[in-house]
């Protein structure tokens, strides 16, 4: 069954990335404006990103700052409790004091490492910002080509001689068949009016006819 379910996974995603490939051949610059919108979302994901690193960076030196005033703190305490000939509370401030100096520690590395990395990200982020525009720009100098092309295409289309000869050989034939449609009205009338002429003169010669005869 699973092999069964793998196959028919593998047959639809090779058909998916066919019609993607048809689709590329068909209109890559529509593939570009969705592959550049996918790219301005990634790029404001990162800029979130990296508001959230400035976050954890002020944290990191805020705690780190805390821990070394409480290690001042339990340091001050330890001398008082030993002046004051309390062994216990001694002990006890200074092993709060080493813990603190070791948070210490481990906070200002954190500190310095989300600085570092914090750099790192903005100057990632300023690169991926410069090739967006680039990409932007090309994009938009690949409409203006396409644009070009289908202009061209369109008057090469009007202008192109087996196309325009098409056209004037049909306006021609066109024109000869008006022309027989006037030859035959013209000749229908002309003949209707000749019927209707010696129709009159047979009537004229008639009544002479029967004139003379009274």
């Amino acid at each position: 069954m699973t092999n069964l379910l793998e196959r028919i996974k593998n047959t639809v995603m090779a058909d998916l990335h066919e019609v993607l490939d048809k689709r590329e051949q068909k209109n890559p610059i529509s593939l570009l404006n969705q592959y550049l919108r996918e790219s301005e979302n990634e790029t404001k994901k990162v800029a979130g990103l990296i508001e959230r690193q400035y976050m954890l960076k002020e944290e990191f030196i805020k705690e780190w700052k805390q821990a070394e005033y409480l290690a001042d703190k339990r340091k001050k305490q330890a001398e008082i409790a030993k002046l004051a000939n309390e062994p216990e509370l001694h002990d006890v401030a200074l092993e709060e004091e080493g813990r603190y100096r070791e948070q210490a520690k481990r906070l200002q590395l954190a500190y310095e490492q989300a600085v570092t990395q914090l750099e790192n990200l903005e100057r990632k982020h300023r690169e991926m910002k410069l090739k967006l525009k680039d990409m932007n720009i090309k994009r938009l100098e690949l409409m203006g080509r396409e644009n070009v092309i289908k202009v061209n295409e369109k008057i090469h289309y009007v202008l192109d001689d087996s196309i325009m000869g098409k056209a004037a050989s049909r306006f021609e034939e066109t024109e000869r068949y008006m022309e027989h449609l006037e030859t035959r009205i013209n000749t229908g009338y002309e003949k209707s009016v000749l019927d209707a002429r010696i129709s009159q003169l047979e009537k004229e010669l008639k009544n002479q006819e029967i004139s003379v005869n009274e």
